[in-house]
Protein backbone atom coordinates (compact mmCIF):
# COMPACT_ATOMS: atom_id res chain seq x y z
CA UNK A 1 0.00 0.00 0.00
CA UNK A 2 0.75 3.67 -0.68
CA UNK A 3 2.11 5.68 2.55
CA UNK A 4 -0.98 7.16 3.29
CA UNK A 5 0.51 9.92 5.68
CA UNK A 6 2.95 11.28 2.47
CA UNK A 7 0.33 13.17 1.53
CA UNK A 8 -3.06 14.59 2.51
CA UNK A 9 -4.56 14.76 -0.92
CA UNK A 10 -6.22 11.83 -2.53
CA UNK A 11 -6.17 11.67 -6.47
CA UNK A 12 -8.54 9.68 -8.19
CA UNK A 13 -7.32 7.84 -11.70
CA UNK A 14 -8.51 10.20 -14.58
CA UNK A 15 -11.20 8.00 -16.57
CA UNK A 16 -10.32 5.75 -19.24
CA UNK A 17 -9.75 7.85 -22.20
CA UNK A 18 -12.12 8.35 -25.12
CA UNK A 19 -10.15 6.19 -27.47
CA UNK A 20 -9.82 3.07 -24.95
CA UNK A 21 -14.10 1.95 -24.62
CA UNK A 22 -14.21 2.17 -28.35
CA UNK A 23 -10.70 0.29 -28.76
CA UNK A 24 -11.95 -2.48 -26.28
CA UNK A 25 -15.45 -1.50 -23.96
CA UNK A 26 -14.39 -4.25 -21.63
CA UNK A 27 -11.68 -1.60 -20.36
CA UNK A 28 -14.29 1.02 -20.19
CA UNK A 29 -16.23 -0.43 -17.21
CA UNK A 30 -15.14 0.99 -13.92
CA UNK A 31 -13.77 -1.03 -10.77
CA UNK A 32 -15.50 -0.95 -7.36
CA UNK A 33 -11.40 -1.25 -6.30
CA UNK A 34 -9.92 2.36 -5.89
CA UNK A 35 -6.03 2.82 -5.65
CA UNK A 36 -4.50 4.39 -2.81
CA UNK A 37 -3.54 7.98 -2.45
CA UNK A 38 -1.19 9.13 -4.81
CA UNK A 39 1.31 11.47 -3.44
CA UNK A 40 1.88 15.11 -4.85
CA UNK A 41 4.68 16.07 -6.89
CA UNK A 42 6.60 17.38 -4.03
CA UNK A 43 6.36 14.32 -2.17
CA UNK A 44 7.37 11.99 -5.21
CA UNK A 45 10.25 14.99 -5.95
CA UNK A 46 11.58 14.18 -1.95
CA UNK A 47 11.25 10.16 -2.37
CA UNK A 48 12.86 10.23 -5.89
CA UNK A 49 15.63 12.82 -4.04
CA UNK A 50 16.64 10.83 -1.69
CA UNK A 51 18.84 8.07 -3.50
CA UNK A 52 19.80 6.36 -0.41
CA UNK A 53 15.79 5.09 0.35
CA UNK A 54 15.15 2.26 -1.99
CA UNK A 55 11.52 2.88 -3.42
CA UNK A 56 9.05 0.31 -2.51
CA UNK A 57 6.47 -0.30 -4.77
CA UNK A 58 3.53 -2.20 -3.53
CA UNK A 59 1.66 -4.60 -6.19
CA UNK A 60 -1.13 -2.19 -6.29
CA UNK A 61 1.34 0.47 -7.73
CA UNK A 62 3.00 -1.59 -10.42
CA UNK A 63 -0.93 -2.39 -11.37
CA UNK A 64 -1.53 1.43 -11.43
CA UNK A 65 1.49 2.18 -13.57
CA UNK A 66 0.85 -0.58 -16.19
CA UNK A 67 -2.96 0.99 -16.06
CA UNK A 68 -1.18 4.52 -16.06
CA UNK A 69 0.60 3.41 -19.48
CA UNK A 70 -2.41 2.26 -21.30
CA UNK A 71 -3.94 5.86 -21.19
CA UNK A 72 -1.05 6.77 -23.26
CA UNK A 73 -3.09 5.33 -25.91
CA UNK A 74 -6.27 7.53 -25.57
CA UNK A 75 -4.02 10.36 -26.44
CA UNK A 76 -3.54 9.28 -29.76
CA UNK A 77 -7.19 10.61 -30.87
CA UNK A 78 -6.65 13.80 -29.42
CA UNK A 79 -5.08 16.10 -32.06
CA UNK A 80 -3.59 18.57 -29.71
CA UNK A 81 -1.29 15.60 -28.50
CA UNK A 82 2.26 16.75 -30.36
CA UNK A 83 3.30 14.28 -32.89
CA UNK A 84 6.80 12.68 -30.93
CA UNK A 85 4.28 11.37 -28.26
CA UNK A 86 2.19 9.95 -30.44
CA UNK A 87 5.12 7.89 -32.45
CA UNK A 88 6.22 6.94 -29.16
CA UNK A 89 2.87 5.94 -28.18
CA UNK A 90 2.34 4.00 -31.74
CA UNK A 91 6.41 2.61 -31.00
CA UNK A 92 5.20 1.05 -28.17
CA UNK A 93 2.31 -0.40 -28.94
CA UNK A 94 3.67 -2.24 -32.17
CA UNK A 95 6.97 -2.73 -30.81
CA UNK A 96 8.80 -6.49 -31.96
CA UNK A 97 6.64 -9.46 -30.58
CA UNK A 98 9.60 -10.98 -28.78
CA UNK A 99 9.33 -8.05 -26.59
CA UNK A 100 5.63 -8.63 -25.68
CA UNK A 101 6.65 -10.49 -22.76
CA UNK A 102 8.85 -8.30 -21.21
CA UNK A 103 7.32 -6.30 -18.25
CA UNK A 104 5.65 -2.44 -19.29
CA UNK A 105 5.53 -4.11 -22.76
CA UNK A 106 1.89 -2.78 -24.59
CA UNK A 107 0.95 -6.70 -24.13
CA UNK A 108 2.12 -6.95 -20.52
CA UNK A 109 0.12 -3.81 -19.30
CA UNK A 110 -3.32 -5.27 -21.09
CA UNK A 111 -2.87 -8.41 -19.19
CA UNK A 112 -1.85 -6.68 -15.56
CA UNK A 113 -4.91 -4.33 -16.02
CA UNK A 114 -7.44 -6.90 -17.71
CA UNK A 115 -6.68 -9.21 -14.80
CA UNK A 116 -5.02 -7.69 -11.78
CA UNK A 117 -8.29 -7.85 -9.06
CA UNK A 118 -6.07 -4.57 -7.99
CA UNK A 119 -6.93 -3.05 -11.81
CA UNK A 120 -8.66 0.80 -11.37
CA UNK A 121 -10.89 -0.97 -14.29
CA UNK A 122 -13.33 -4.16 -13.51
CA UNK A 123 -11.94 -7.94 -14.35
CA UNK A 124 -12.38 -8.09 -17.77
CA UNK A 125 -10.02 -11.30 -18.41
CA UNK A 126 -7.15 -11.75 -20.63
CA UNK A 127 -7.45 -9.31 -23.54
CA UNK A 128 -5.95 -10.40 -27.20
CA UNK A 129 -3.24 -7.72 -27.72
CA UNK A 130 -3.84 -8.36 -31.62
CA UNK A 131 -7.33 -6.92 -31.32
CA UNK A 132 -6.29 -4.04 -29.86
CA UNK A 133 -3.62 -3.07 -31.77
CA UNK A 134 -6.37 -4.06 -35.63
CA UNK A 135 -8.81 -1.45 -33.73
CA UNK A 136 -5.69 0.82 -33.22
CA UNK A 137 -4.73 0.74 -36.65
CA UNK A 138 -8.53 0.91 -38.30
CA UNK A 139 -8.38 4.61 -36.49
CA UNK A 140 -4.79 5.85 -37.14
CA UNK A 141 -5.53 7.39 -40.07
CA UNK A 142 -8.12 9.12 -39.11
CA UNK A 143 -6.52 10.69 -35.70
CA UNK A 144 -3.25 11.24 -37.40
CA UNK A 145 -4.97 13.45 -40.82
CA UNK A 146 -6.85 15.63 -37.73
CA UNK A 147 -3.22 15.72 -36.12
CA UNK A 148 -1.35 16.90 -39.07
CA UNK A 149 -4.33 19.83 -40.47
CA UNK A 150 -2.69 21.81 -37.59
CA UNK A 151 1.05 21.63 -39.64
CA UNK A 152 1.92 23.29 -42.76
CA UNK A 153 1.39 21.00 -46.28
CA UNK A 154 5.23 20.36 -46.17
CA UNK A 155 5.17 18.60 -42.27
CA UNK A 156 2.07 16.34 -43.45
CA UNK A 157 3.83 15.83 -46.41
CA UNK A 158 6.95 14.77 -44.94
CA UNK A 159 4.72 12.73 -42.55
CA UNK A 160 2.62 11.15 -44.76
CA UNK A 161 5.21 9.86 -47.52
CA UNK A 162 8.86 9.46 -44.90
CA UNK A 163 7.63 8.87 -41.48
CA UNK A 164 11.00 7.21 -40.71
CA UNK A 165 13.23 10.38 -41.55
CA UNK A 166 10.32 12.75 -39.36
CA UNK A 167 10.18 10.31 -36.55
CA UNK A 168 14.64 10.13 -36.50
CA UNK A 169 14.54 14.19 -36.36
CA UNK A 170 11.79 14.11 -33.40
CA UNK A 171 13.31 11.65 -31.68
CA UNK A 172 16.90 13.50 -31.93
CA UNK A 173 14.36 16.77 -31.18
CA UNK A 174 11.15 17.09 -29.42
CA UNK A 175 10.92 20.60 -31.06
CA UNK A 176 12.36 20.07 -34.78
CA UNK A 177 9.18 20.81 -36.26
CA UNK A 178 8.41 23.95 -34.57
CA UNK A 179 12.11 24.82 -34.79
CA UNK A 180 11.38 24.44 -38.86
CA UNK A 181 7.96 25.82 -38.64
CA UNK A 182 9.87 29.13 -37.38
CA UNK A 183 12.71 29.26 -39.46
CA UNK A 184 10.62 29.08 -42.47
CA UNK A 185 8.31 31.91 -41.38
CA UNK A 186 11.27 33.99 -40.55
CA UNK A 187 12.88 33.12 -44.05
CA UNK A 188 10.27 32.19 -46.01
CA UNK A 189 10.45 28.82 -47.99
CA UNK A 190 13.83 29.12 -50.34
CA UNK A 191 12.12 26.74 -52.72
CA UNK A 192 8.61 28.10 -53.23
Amino acid sequence: MLNQSVSPRVSRPTPVGPVLPRILPSLAAASRHRPAAIPDRAALDALLDDEEAPVEWSEEDIVFLHWRLLQEVSHLADPTTPLEEKFDTLRWVFSEREKDGLPFSFVSCLRVVGCSPLSPIAYCGPVDAEEVRDRIRHGLKAWLDVSLERYPDWVRDAVVHNPAWVEARLAKNPQWINEQIKRMAVQGDLFA
